[in-house]
């Protein structure tokens, strides 16, 4: 839900500490900094492997794409009832999403309204995605706003074209009126998506198990299978995240001729819903109403390895 970037944490005493806002990255950087750069990722790809019980990142992912390439093909995403951690590891497992109606319709945070994020959140600090950034969002740098949550309201409202957008953010602030079942062993703090209608998480796909609560509004979710990337032009932007530049709400395929070849799966969701997305499906995001969402990535071997 783009973006599978984990953020560094900011350093102590920093100015938004209490949203744990990550630091902003530099536009351009030396070539000492590069090599710092480089050294620092290969030693996160290693801690990331090491986290998830892998040799490394590489293999896999290709794993992934190989189990995949064995799953039943799909034209829409199954709904089915609320069930036990013990039963949605079991069918995650088999590898492919599914929607759960209803899960987390009983969070305090459902039987609140958008209004409260003015009323009792309004100071919040938050940092919105500002500008084109569906065009750079796996680009290493792109147009970032430090303000209040009340401040990104207002320009939110204001703004005409692409809306900005609070994306992938901790939050912790909002964090007990949601009831997150434990159907990941470990799992990632919880992230937040916030925005108008028309704020768009670009196609992507997280090498992470991922479960996806939609709490307010409605939003238009594309899927399409890990082993499709070889028709989806899609690009490394770090070990856990690949982005494509297809998209499949205006599909160009003759600027992405092999795009017609992949599959896409189109699935709404509605408040109260909760999305299952396995590790290495590509997904798109649009918000058809003002939304809030949050999701949580696990932190271990992807279910669909464990066959």
């Amino acid at each position: 839900m783009t973006d599978h970037q984990p953020p560094d944490d900011p350093a102590p005493g920093a100015q938004f500490a209490a949203s744990r806002l990550p630091p902003l990255q530099a536009s351009r950087s030396q070539p000492a900094d590069d090599a710092a750069q480089a050294a620092k990722a290969e030693a996160r790809e290693r801690r990331d492997a090491e986290m998830r019980g892998v040799s490394s990142m590489q293999e896999m992912r290709e794993s992934i794409r190989t189990a995949a390439r064995a799953l039943p093909a799909i034209d829409a995403v199954p709904r089915v009832r609320p069930m036990s951690a013990t039963a949605f590891r079991t069918r995650a497992r088999e590898g492919l999403p599914f929607l759960i109606p209803g899960a987390v319709a009983r969070w305090p945070i459902c039987a609140l309204g958008p209004e409260v994020l003015r009323e009792r959140f309004g100071d919040v600090h938050v940092r919105a995605r500002v500008g084109d950034y569906i065009g750079t969002a796996f680009a290493p740098d792109r147009a970032m706003l430090d303000t209040t949550m009340r401040e990104y309201l207002d320009l939110a409202a204001a703004t005409e074209g692409l809306p900005p957008y609070l994306g992938n953010l901790e939050l912790r602030e909002l964090n007990s009126l949601c009831h997150w079942p434990t159907y990941f062993e470990k799992m990632g703090p919880p992230r937040f998506w916030i925005g108008p209608a028309g704020t768009v998480t670009p196609l992507h796909s997280d090498f992470d198990d991922n479960i996806f609560a939609q709490v307010w509004g409605t939003k238009r979710i594309f899927l399409s299978p890990p082993h499709h990337d070889e028709f989806l032009y899609s690009r490394e932007a770090n070990p856990v995240l690949f982005g494509s530049p297809f998209d499949p709400e205006s599909p160009d395929f003759e600027r992405y001729p092999l795009a017609r070849q992949a599959t896409m799966i189109e699935v709404i969701v509605q408040p109260g819903d909760m999305l299952y997305v396995p590790a290495g499906w590509y997904h798109q995001v649009r918000a058809l109403t003002f939304s809030l969402s949050s999701n949580r990535w696990a932190r271990g071997l992807p279910y669909a390895l464990h066959r």
